[in-house]
């Protein structure tokens, strides 16, 4: 059993690619903060060499943008660190545009289209409250 809850949310109104999408990047976001959550390269019997993955399990829960907007704010008043990817980044082309266009945005008015932390079982459960498991 894990100390940690590994989390993405996603927005359940999303295609089936922006959701794929959104999970990959926030993933990478939470994985690059925090390398402990990062496990050893994996090896095949033929000697080939492949990049590690996460150690632990990600949990994958969907909500609609209220619920996001919640478990954001819910995030920030407890301090807890997540990566974020709004909607208005699926326009843009480069991780500059994508760092330009969210500095445009406030928690307030920002359509979150995924939100991703790592943080104690308990707090991560209070968090993200009213999300549901993604099917």
């Amino acid at each position: 059993m894990f100390e940690t809850k590994f989390i993405i949310v996603v927005r359940d109104d999303l295609a089936t690619w922006q959701k794929l999408n959104v999970t990959a990047f926030l993933a990478t976001g939470v994985g690059a903060a925090d390398p402990s959550l990062i496990g050893e390269e994996y090896r095949d019997r033929a000697g080939n060499v492949y990049h590690p993955l996460c150690a632990q399990p990600i949990i994958i829960l969907a909500g609609d943008q209220v619920t996001l907007a919640k478990v954001q704010e819910r995030a920030i008043s407890r301090g807890v660190a997540t990566a974020l990817y709004i909607e208005e980044m699926f326009s843009t082309g480069h991780d500059a545009a994508n760092r330009a266009v969210f500095a445009e945005f406030a928690p307030e008015d920002a359509k979150v289209a995924g939100i991703a932390f790592s943080a104690d079982r308990k707090l991560a459960d209070k968090i993200t409250k009213g999300a549901k498991m993604h099917s």
